[in-house]
């Protein structure tokens, strides 16, 4: 019987233990995600939200307000473009993504504006007047 000290045995182990790691970094087409990344800022008339989304065509960009929440929803379809020879890595984002938030304030959508420049997505959201939060005193 063959016994190995402890330093065998480690000298065994650490090749078992990256033998696999190399296997972690690929990722398959159905693994990739996109997020939606934002910044908000707020004055006293309306909130600013900057929103990274590159890639997106302003034709497959949708922003819903319902109240104080605001979604934005984008569908990054695959181009029809002929591709000369064989594809040997795709990681470009094709399907659909939505990010909500809540803000303090509801927004007057009707006063409210988008634009896409460059991959950012630029709203300038309102703040509805006269929607101030009250507390109500039980009696």
């Amino acid at each position: 019987m063959n016994v190995l000290t402890p330093f065998e045995r480690l000298d065994h182990m650490v090749p078992s233990l990256f033998r696999g790691w190399p296997r972690a970094l690929v990722r398959t087409h159905d693994e990739l995600q996109f997020d939606i990344r934002i910044d908000v800022d707020e004055n006293d008339k309306e909130y600013l939200v900057r929103a990274e989304i590159p890639g997106a065509r302003k034709e497959d960009v949708q922003v819903a307000i319902d109240s104080n929440y605001v979604s934005i929803s984008v569908e990054f379809k695959k181009d029809d473009e002929k591709r000369k020879g064989r594809t040997l890595l795709s990681e470009t984002y094709r399907g659909s993504v939505t990010r909500g938030f809540s803000l303090g304030n509801e927004v007057d959508e009707s006063k409210s504006t988008a634009a896409l420049d460059h991959g950012v997505l630029h709203l300038t959201l309102m703040k509805r007047q006269g929607t101030a939060k009250h507390t109500l005193i039980v009696t």
